[in-house]
């Protein structure tokens, strides 16, 4: 199975449960796998065929900061759905980290995995 990786795609947001948390900026850092056929795309050195992390990554990005989120795991999903319904993406693992939200853990967050291989 190919994949396309995005890996710490770093995104300020306005993310957390508490009231203080909803009146500043936080970083995400998010990793993405994505099941891609990437044989059509070497076989052509054809940008079409690929699947193209910076799009993915652009529009990720707006779609997080487009509001407030309150949670990492609604993230999570948001990216997944995302992947999937924009991009055709048949299968993706998202990890959502959140630095700094726990004093004594450099981050802390969810992965979660949606499609079929």
């Amino acid at each position: 199975m190919d994949k396309v990786l995005i890996s710490q795609l770093k995104v300020e947001t306005v993310i957390g449960i508490y009231e203080w948390e909803k009146q500043i900026h936080q970083n995400l850092l998010i990793d993405l796998e994505m099941a891609w056929d990437n044989s059509l795309a070497a076989a052509n050195d054809d940008y079409q065929q690929a699947l193209c992390y910076e799009t993915v990554s652009n529009r990720l990005t707006a779609l997080i900061t487009e509001k407030p989120i309150e949670l990492i795991e609604t993230v999570a999903q948001m990216c997944a759905d995302c992947v999937m319904d924009e991009f055709n993406v048949p299968w993706v693992k998202v990890r959502v980290m959140k630095p700094g939200a726990v004093p004594t853990a450099q981050a802390v967050g969810v992965e979660i995995e949606r499609g079929h291989l």
